[in-house]
């Protein structure tokens, strides 16, 4: 993941109707949710929602597709994997004062350790 890619998805997810949708998404997985479910369950007005997904399909952290009239949205596993890597790869240790990590194989779950002393 480039840079510049980086930068659009974590600022996609800097805000908070964002996030909680993203949160959503990923909590339900790959099936996603229909748009109206998203906006019921957050309180938010259709025409918000509309903006915030739209902001998360720029960065491509999520995807859309439609099923009959309804637009269905997922959390994109790939981006989101990318994007930790990224995150894992660039910012955390390096060499720095921060602790070495290790993404688990496969996964957007990652065990850090201490540095050592």
């Amino acid at each position: 993941m480039e840079t510049k890619h980086t930068v659009e998805a974590l600022a996609a997810l800097a805000h908070e109707h964002r996030l909680a949708i993203y949160r959503m998404l990923v909590e339900r997985g790959p099936d996603g949710l229909p748009a109206g479910v998203i906006a019921e369950r957050l309180g938010v007005p259709p025409s918000s929602l509309t903006f915030h997904l739209q902001h998360l399909l720029r960065a491509e952290l999520v995807t859309q597709r439609r099923l009959s009239r309804q637009l269905i949205y997922a959390a994109d596993f790939t981006a989101m994997n990318r994007l930790v890597a990224y995150l894992t790869e660039n910012c955390c240790g390096q060499g720095g004062a921060g602790g070495v990590c290790d993404p688990a194989a496969g996964t957007a779950t990652i065990a850090c350790k201490p540095a050592a002393a």
